[in-house]
């Protein structure tokens, strides 16, 4: 049986390399994008208590579980469970933890290539768009997203040929081992992703109004537009179901709307809607806690996998909060400064109002970079830093996969690489066949992206506290650390987290799945989700999708059943005598 010697080559690196997979296009596209929908304020006060009530606490209980694994010989979610828990069907859970990381790879590496095809077709000169409309159509034909197979098309301005470059490099690096490749490639990319960060955000902060005719629209109202604790709307006395409250965001501009609101003859009316009013609202903690998992990359195996590579007296407390630190400071400090304030100082609160994840950065910023001078340098700066931020994340969800196989079958690197390449080559080409309308990654996004990464997250919060122990938990968790986790987390990480991830799932599965409203507190249908799979609406694309899903689980499974590894530590002893 193949021994596997790998390991970090500094504390520094593991952080750099959790901080890596952590910060990825969610930073950047997806919080900006939710912070400004729900109120900035409102919501940053729910993405706090998320950090601090599921963040937090699942990170340092991953590392806690996956030092010790690592301490018995044990480097897959498979083994962590079956050794911490000591019971078969533990290391059959512990299959959520392989499932997602790759799955989310087959699809996360599209939108990678995207990111590093818009970065050098910005800097060759390729992007010039006057309108929405160009933004829109370049996309739809770059992803393929007209028809299925219509990806298929071997261009600079396609995605493929960049998908099949950043698809051999993720396994170039992820052959190269931890220390060689994943750990080399973060050190290298986390500083310089900084770097560029720093110089769009200059730029973006220097941009004032670029537009002299039209002065609402500058950084300083985006900033307000994102930050502001309170929204300030203009509506329609007696609104129709097709009329869309209008935001106001600057003193001079809501100065014109009660202008515009008393000439209105009573049509018309101002509204103000206090964080306190949006903090009612279940749709803006369900949004804060799944910007968390996306952000810290908790419920994605991965940290669980990472720290196992780590030595016994390695501080697992100081490394998860440096690396989850790291992380908020890309999200908050550059993620939220850049993005949406240079969208509404260029296109208007309007113009982006709405947008999030991939709408905002390849439909409307490419527009945003056009009209800004020297665009296409800070334009190919911003595309080549979400490259980074998503290459650091896609090859730690190749990892979990390689530990897992290396483990249950009990062989190298080179046959494990080979065997993970084949199975996400295949994956990922599902994805980049059915590309109508995105359907293939939408899916994939949907159910393992979101859902089993909440069902991760509660398994792995539950087996620390409560199959594990809470002082077990606590004194492996401490054991090394320079300052123990404060006692306050002991009742949260037992009581409050899995009573508030219960909750959140709860609700989460009562309004995206049997698609009640939570604000009406009334049904409504089903959610497209549910009908793309079952039923007279079913969809070739997302059935196959799913398809592919239970066909790895199963293929896991089969493996995990037949490992002898596992089957030592499910009784309790460590991998090798």
């Amino acid at each position: 049986m193949a021994e596997n010697k790998d390991a970090w080559g500094s504390r520094l690196g593991v952080i750099m390399a959790v901080a890596g997979s952590a910060v990825g296009l969610g930073n950047f596209l997806r919080f900006p994008g939710l912070a400004a929908q729900y109120g900035g304020g409102a919501f940053m006060l729910a993405y706090a208590i998320s950090f601090l009530i599921i963040g937090l606490p699942i990170g340092w209980a991953e590392w806690a579980m996956g030092r010790y694994a690592g301490s018995q010989g044990y480097h897959s979610a498979p083994g962590a469970f079956a050794c911490i828990v000591r019971s078969r069907w533990a290391k059959y859970a512990g299959i959520i933890g392989v499932i997602v990381p790759v799955i989310i790879y087959m699809y996360y590496v599209m939108i990678e290539s995207w990111c590093i095809g818009y970065a050098v077709n910005f800097w060759t000169g390729q992007m010039q768009f006057k309108d929405a409309s160009d933004t829109v159509s370049y996309f739809a034909n770059f992803v393929g997203a007209a028809a299925d197979a219509s990806a298929m098309k071997f261009s600079i301005d396609t995605a493929l040929p960049w998908l099949l470059a950043v698809f051999v490099f993720n396994f170039y690096l992820i052959y190269r081992g931890l220390s060689g490749g994943i750990e080399k490639m973060c050190n290298i990319g986390m500083p310089l992703l900084i770097v560029l960060a720093l110089v769009v955000l200059a730029r973006v902060m220097t941009l004032g109004a670029p537009d002299a005719n039209r002065p609402h629209d500058s950084v300083v109202n985006g900033l307000g537009y994102m930050w502001n604790p309170s929204k300030v709307q203009v509506v329609k006395t007696t609104p129709a179901a097709e009329d869309k409250p209008r935001e106001v965001v600057g003193t001079a501009a809501i100065a014109e709307a009660e202008k515009e609101v008393a000439a209105s003859n009573g049509s018309l009316k101002l509204i103000t809607i206090s964080p306190w009013s949006q903090l009612w609202n279940p749709s803006l903690w369900l949004a804060a806690a799944g910007q968390i998992f996306f952000s810290l990359s908790v419920g994605f195996g991965v940290i669980i996998v990472y720290a196992s590579y780590m030595k016994p007296k390695d501080d697992v407390v100081l490394s998860g909060l440096t690396a989850s630190s790291a992380n908020e400071f890309c999200e908050v400090a550059l993620g939220g400064l850049i993005t949406i304030p240079a969208a509404v100082a260029f296109l208007g609160v309007a113009g982006i109002a709405g947008q999030a994840g991939v709408g905002l950065g390849f439909k409307v910023l490419p527009l945003v970079f056009s009209k800004m001078p020297a665009g296409a340098f800070f334009g190919g700066a911003f595309f080549f830093m979400l490259f980074l931020a998503a290459i650091t994340s896609s090859i730690s969800m190749l990892q979990p996969g390689i530990a897992f196989i290396e483990e249950a079958l009990g062989v190298g690197r080179k046959a494990s690489v080979t065997i993970l390449s084949m199975l996400t080559t295949f994956g990922t080409g599902i994805v980049l066949y059915f590309t109508a309308d995105l359907k293939a990654l939408d899916t994939l996004d949907f159910w393992v992206g979101t859902f089993l990464i909440f069902l991760l997250a509660t398994i792995q919060i539950i087996v620390f506290g409560w199959v594990w122990g809470i002082d077990r938990g606590f004194k492996e968790m401490n054991h090394g650390a320079a300052f123990p986790v404060p006692a306050v987390f002991r009742p949260i990480i037992q009581w409050i987290c899995p009573g508030f991830l219960l909750t959140i799932f709860a609700l989460w599965l009562m309004k995206e799945i049997f698609g009640f409203d939570l604000a009406t507190l009334e049904s409504g249908t089903v959610s497209g989700y549910v009908t793309d799979l079952f039923g007279e609406k079913a969809n070739v694309a997302a059935q196959l999708s799913m398809t592919l899903v239970l066909a790895v689980f199963v293929f896991f499974a089969l493996m995990t059943a037949r490992s002898k590894a596992y089957a030592r530590a499910e009784r309790g002893l460590p991998k090798h005598d």
